[in-house]
């Protein structure tokens, strides 16, 4: 987790930074759906590593943008969800769509 003091000045840059690859940004994306398992995370996103899917959770999750629930069964059961700070970037991943939209219908 970014500590406080070492944020960026600029709000724009704070969230930046919060979701600074691509892969952040899928991956929200399909949080906003509904709560996820790590290997429908997986399939879900293509081009996604392993290893980059396993940084990205363990980033978002100490950033307070999205909670692990593991489950007590056998096999090991874990869901990821959004939490209500990651819900909160819901209107950022909404304007990065819509702008896409925007651009791709008029960029020439």
């Amino acid at each position: 987790m970014i500590r406080k003091k070492d944020l960026p000045d600029c709000p724009v840059s704070t969230t930046l930074s919060l979701i600074n690859s691509k892969w952040k940004v899928f991956i929200l994306q399909r949080l906003q759906e509904r709560s996820w398992r790590y290997n429908e995370l997986k399939k879900s996103i293509k081009g996604i590593s392993q290893k980059v899917l396993t940084d990205s959770l363990r980033s978002l999750e100490a950033d307070g943008l999205i909670k692990r629930k593991i489950f007590n069964e056998r096999p090991p059961h874990v869901e990821y969800s959004l939490t209500t700070l990651g819900e909160e970037l819901q209107s950022v991943l909404d304007a990065l769509y819509i702008f896409g939209l925007y651009y791709k219908t008029t960029a020439s």
